[in-house]
């Protein structure tokens, strides 16, 4: 029951995470060099929730691993994109700080989820 708790939790940040991801972009200037970057990280961000999910009704303890250590390297993939475009436009840096510390937080907690269903 606990488990589940916590993977519910995850679902509810990620999506949260996601939405201030597709904030933040609005405030990039539309350069050809930040279009680039904005559609990545919108791409994998977006990944980051969508194999979590399909974690949710995957039919074996394999498949759930599977999709969320997909969902860690999207989340990781997410982080060189946010990374890339804060020290790209460094006006904006202090905006991504935020951002960029929750997608490390769900990183670390995705890992877990990983470690602890491999231990069951």
């Amino acid at each position: 029951m606990a488990n589940e708790i916590k993977t519910r939790d995850i679902h509810n940040r990620i999506y949260k995470f996601v939405l201030g991801v597709l904030q933040i972009v609005k405030f990039v200037p539309n350069t050809p060099e930040n279009l680039v970057m904005i559609r990545q990280v919108i791409r994998s961000s977006g990944s980051i929730g969508a194999n979590a999910s399909e974690a949710d009704g995957a039919e074996s303890k394999k498949e759930f691993i599977h999709r969320f250590t997909i969902s860690k390297k999207e989340a990781k993939e997410t982080h060189y994109w946010l990374s890339l475009l804060s020290d790209h436009n460094l006006s904006l840096k202090t905006r991504f700080e935020p951002v960029l510390d929750e997608n490390q937080q769900i990183i670390a907690i995705i890992s877990k989820i990983v470690i602890n269903a491999k231990k069951n």
